[in-house]
């Protein structure tokens, strides 16, 4: 079943991020064109217009008509026609809705972090009930580990053996409202999610012209390093340990010591690729990835708390 979820997850992801995805600029000998101030690479197929005159010269001297495009604060969901699936039914409208509350707000990063708090918001039946089957798990693996046991010396290969304990195993979760599938739903629902965050930072220029308490928006701690500014290690921090304590508050408990100790060493090495990516992606997506795996902390906390009453 997981794996079948799998390939539905992969194929979907394919299907969508090769539909409308952001284009790097380059200049006539294929180099990366970049920002001169925040250091990130240019994108070719920018949504609105950008206000910065050395950003402007850049994509005039690279042929790209940007009077064609309307300016930020004037863009919509519908601007620049259909570009494919993935651009149009999600990543113009998220631009969209990241300008209008930026305007309102008068800054986009804390756009970023009050959309994406928004979007959690919206979705936490479905995230809730993730968590909740997390807490169940734990409650039933007693009975789960007992099970493990009961069949730990009988004939694994045996169709008949195997299909009594996958009975009796779906008792258990019935009686403790498990469904397995639920599990993977959130899963399912942060791929788009965050490939869309992603794509709408990188292409609207007034994200990546933007400050947020004194953080270039559009610059990676990488970047900033080697201009000398330190401080974007924090980001690097704070991911890594958001990420950290959110695997940990969502892990599963109802797993076999062997399995405990394969996803002990899965989530080790998920916490490092992502300690390692964090080098280059932008302060905007940063602040997205922080939020988003704050609120599944706290969300986590809060349903541990109240199934403990």
């Amino acid at each position: 079943m997981k794996n079948k979820f799998l390939k539905i997850a992969v194929i979907s992801f394919l299907v969508f991020s090769l539909t409308g995805c952001t284009q790097v600029l380059k200049d006539k000998n294929k180099k990366v064109v970049t920002n001169e101030t925040t250091g990130q690479s240019l994108t070719a197929n920018i949504l609105c217009q950008p206000s910065a005159a050395p950003t402007i010269k850049k994509y005039e001297e690279n042929k790209i008509n940007i009077e064609k495009l309307p300016k930020c604060e004037n863009f919509k969901a519908t601007s620049g026609g259909y570009e494919g699936i993935w651009a149009t039914v999600f990543v113009k409208p998220l631009a969209w809705f990241i300008i209008e509350v930026g305007k309102f707000c008068n800054n986009y990063g804390i756009a970023v972090i009050l959309i994406t708090i928004l979007i959690r918001l919206v979705l936490y039946p479905v995230t809730k009930k993730t968590a909740m089957q997390s807490e169940n798990m734990k409650k039933a693996k007693p009975e789960l580990d007992r099970l493990e046991k009961k069949y730990k010396n009988k004939d694994q290969a045996d169709q008949t053996i195997m299909m009594q304990k996958s009975q009796e195993m779906m008792a258990i979760y019935k009686s403790y409202n498990i469904s397995p599938m639920s599990g993977c739903l959130f899963s399912f629902i942060q791929i788009p999610l965050f490939f869309a965050f992603y794509e709408a930072l990188n292409r609207l220029p007034v994200l990546f012209e933007e400050k947020l308490f004194g953080f270039q928006l559009g610059t990676s701690p990488m970047t900033a390093f080697g201009q000398g500014h330190y401080l974007y290690l924090i980001f690097i921090v704070l991911v890594i340990a958001a990420t950290y304590f959110s695997m940990k508050f969502n892990k599963t408990a109802a797993m076999s010591a062997d399995q405990e100790k394969q996803m002990k060493m899965m989530t080790n090495m998920m916490i490092v690729f992502i300690g390692i990516a964090s080098l280059t992606i932008s302060t905007g997506i940063a602040l997205y990835w922080i939020t988003n795996s704050t609120f599944t902390i706290v969300q986590s906390l809060l349903v541990q708390r109240r199934d403990a009453k």
